[in-house]
């Protein structure tokens, strides 16, 4: 039976383990730096904290990283890699993932998102519940693309880059790095490096540091 590790016993840790177990994987456990106070995430059992997990790499077929912050989750995920994990990747059932699409390693795609053709994402990037990402969009490595939110056609994503919840993003935009759009935004031209966008249409908020 395969185990996999999860790191980060959280609400969207929930949500990586349902669809890891949707996905085949029948042997889950979590590891979280609030062991052992915390034992339990839902029905699956907490058994460890972060540095107990790269202590025990060899006894898991896959580990994947569920923390929502962006930051984090990239350099988890880079000293996992480097630790030698074997990095998952999830794509849950109800999910609509393009043959010609590619997802990089420790990505997770969500029930009812879309991943359209020739569509690139980047190592540890979410796409959650009933996102889409169209054809020829380029997203970075450790970007969240939240529910419900929409990217047209030919959009560019920059590393760290969150898409809030509902937003919208015309086709053929350039988001830099470290970008916030705001729920239910809608954004109609390129947006900067380290920039906070909000409303409809979207405008600059300010710097994020």
């Amino acid at each position: 039976m395969r185990r996999l590790a999860i790191l980060g016993a959280s609400g969207h840790g929930k949500v990586v383990a349902d669809t890891a177990e949707r996905c085949g994987w029948r042997s889950l456990v979590f590891f979280d730096d609030a062991w052992p106070k915390r034992q339990h995430n839902g029905p699956w059992v907490v058994i460890g904290n972060g540095a107990m997990l790269f202590d025990a790499l060899s006894g898991f077929d896959g580990v994947l990283v569920a923390i929502g912050d962006n930051r984090i989750r990239q350099d988890r995920l880079r000293r996992l890699r480097d630790a030698g994990a074997r990095l998952a990747t999830l794509v849950h059932p109800a999910a609509t993932v393009s043959t010609y699409a590619r997802l990089g390693e420790g990505s997770v795609v969500f029930a009812g998102a879309v991943l359209n053709v020739d569509a690139r994402i980047g190592p540890g990037t979410i796409l959650n519940t009933g996102c889409s990402v169209d054809h020829d969009c380029r997203l970075g490595e450790a970007v969240h693309v939240s529910p419900g939110a929409h990217l047209a056609g030919g959009v560019q994503v920059g590393d760290l880059s969150w898409i809030g919840i509902g937003a919208s993003v015309r086709q053929s935009l350039r988001l830099g790095r470290r970008v916030m759009v705001g729920a239910g935004a809608a954004v109609v031209s390129d947006v900067p490096d380290g920039t906070t966008v909000i409303g409809v249409p979207a405008r600059p908020l300010c710097l994020n540091r």
